[in-house]
């Protein structure tokens, strides 16, 4: 499922000490990856940052970068989010896959009934939520990307299966 889409791999936190050092909140398994993607984009696919020296620190990266000799300049940069081509990443495993490749997929209740599609995945601190277009049109809603929520992800048919949570009146 090899495309090339954009894939976020890490936001910039600000400047590490006086020397223009850069802290990468990294959104990799393994922070380190950052340094072997190269130059790193910004979301609109232009040149962000290439990492010349990296080393890993808690939750991300301490980085030096082509362009930035000054703390000023590596604050600057704070809140920057960093993407990748998605080619750029390794094929996951069989059952394994990114969080970026559930975007677009049909959602299906248990019994196999459309319920919508992924708009998108989103974490706002509390783990991984799907945002769900619903089948019938209206606004979109929230599911928590967890096991009894989605039972199933199957992305060779394009589908995922989830449990709508009961509505509360």
């Amino acid at each position: 499922m090899s495309n090339d889409r954009l894939i976020a791999v890490g936001r910039v936190a600000g400047a590490f000490g006086v020397r223009g050092e850069v802290r990468i909140a990294a959104f990799t398994e393994e922070p380190l990856a950052l340094a072997r993607f190269g130059a790193l984009k910004r979301q609109d696919g232009s040149p962000a940052l290439v990492i010349t020296t990296a080393r890993e620190a808690k939750g991300g990266l301490i980085c030096r970068c082509e362009g930035v000799e000054t703390k000023e300049q590596a604050d600057a940069l704070r809140g920057l989010r960093l993407f990748v081509l998605r080619d750029s990443l390794p094929e996951p495993d069989e059952d394994e896959f990114y969080l970026a490749d559930l975007i677009g997929l049909a959602v299906v209740d248990p019994a196999g009934a459309p319920v919508g599609k992924v708009k998108s995945v989103q974490d706002f601190g509390a783990g991984d939520i799907l945002e769900i277009i619903p089948e019938e049109g209206g606004a979109t809603w929230y599911l928590p990307f967890t096991r009894e929520a989605v039972p199933e992800v199957k992305i060779a048919e394009g589908l995922i299966v989830a449990v709508r949570p009961v509505e509360v009146e």
